[in-house]
């Protein structure tokens, strides 16, 4: 996508706004995308509830209000976080840490003190009482079943991101040396050496990568977690880790930019061409490269493929706001025809990462 294509600042607000109100009117009405786990029902579509698929829509929602100063914005986020503070939080899990993300750079916005002791007694949780693997990974513990033994992309997103973010708000090291750990370990058993992309999990119990599937949304997660985690933790030019998240994301990316579909999306097994194209994957990774570009983290030749990515991701907003060739919530699969199966609808996540990568294109200083 040239600049005389490039979607012009007001569309690009417009879109967002739509994707807004879509996010913050979804609900499950007919009780398809309740999970039950042995009486505990879980709601993996509604906006009023607590959990990752609304964790990545609030932090989607912060950055555009830090860019834009949108009142309907800040609303918004304020709103949730009140009705879910009234409600009462849920069990602690991977997932459920998500949200911490968005109350932490909210926090460091209006330091509300009575926020506090929800930053401090997850991150607690996290360091003392998440269960773990073998080598002190942090256990994808979720609703359901307990995962032991296992690794999983979505783990540094949606746990190890929060985390580094409460560490450095608050000045404890312990967290942020944790949260270097967990992305070291994680890209130890996770990233394919061959292709530079991520599996989607990893088992201690066998000591194998599953189906050792290439799966698109998970590999998003890392996309988008990388370049977080650098500047959360403010890693300076020459500091190691730096050098090899940077290096480990570019291997990613120059795979991803191979792969990429000429509508712009990718497929949801990404070298897997028969699989069927997801459009929430391909907006983390819109926001991952594009966001990274623009910190020089990696080469200013990945931005066409961002872009392109952009006008995928644009041509799959419905007029209902809501981005559709979205992938339901998806397990560990034990064969490659297993991600081909999982169903595709509209996920209050595909909204949340539309919002997310949408955002990120409005620092693109000449729309």
């Amino acid at each position: 996508m040239n600049q005389t294509e490039l979607i012009n600042k007001s569309k690009v607000n417009t879109y967002i706004e739509q994707l807004m109100d879509n996010l913050s009117q979804i609900k499950d009405s007919t009780g398809e995308y309740l999970l039950n786990f042995d009486g505990l029902v879980v709601d993996d579509k509604s906006w009023a509830v607590w959990n990752w698929p609304q964790g990545v829509g609030l932090y989607g929602i912060f950055k555009y209000w830090k860019l834009t100063n949108s009142q309907k914005a800040l609303k918004m986020i304020n709103d949730w976080f009140e009705a879910r503070f009234e409600e009462g939080v849920p069990p602690k899990n991977v997932n459920t840490m998500a949200p911490l993300l968005t109350l932490a750079f909210l926090y460091e916005e209006i330091k509300d003190p009575t926020l506090i002791p929800y930053l401090e007694e997850w991150a607690e949780w996290v360091m003392n009482d998440m269960p773990r693997t073998k080598e002190n990974g942090l256990q994808h513990m979720t609703y359901g079943p307990e995962n032991k033994n296992q690794l999983w992309d979505d783990t540094l997103m949606m746990t190890v991101l929060p985390l580094a973010k409460i560490g450095r708000i608050f000045n404890k090291d312990e967290y942020i040396e944790e949260a270097k750990q967990q992305f070291l370990i994680h890209i130890k058993y996770l990233t394919d050496r061959r292709t530079g992309l991520w599996y989607h999990g990893w088992t201690f119990e066998g000591n194998h990568n599953y189906a050792e599937a290439l799966w698109g949304r998970g590999n998003c997660w890392i996309t988008i977690a990388i370049p977080e985690v650098i500047e959360i933790l403010e890693l300076k030019e020459g500091d190691f880790l730096r050098e090899f998240l940077i290096n480990t994301l570019t291997r990613q990316i120059e795979a991803l930019a191979k792969y990429q579909d000429e509508s712009g999306l990718w497929h949801t097994l990404i070298n897997d061409k028969s699989s069927y194209l997801e459009a929430s994957a391909t907006a983390g990774f819109a926001y991952g490269i594009l966001k990274s570009v623009h910190k020089q983290y990696i080469s200013d030749e990945y931005k066409d493929v961002a872009l392109k990515a952009i006008k995928g991701i644009v041509n799959e907003i419905n007029d209902e706001g809501a981005l559709q060739k979205v992938s339901v919530g998806t397990g560990m699969g034990d064969s490659l025809d297993f991600y081909k199966k999982i169903k595709v609808t509209n996920m209050p996540y595909g909204q949340s990462l539309a919002i997310l990568c949408l955002s990120e294109y409005l620092h693109e200083s000449y729309l």
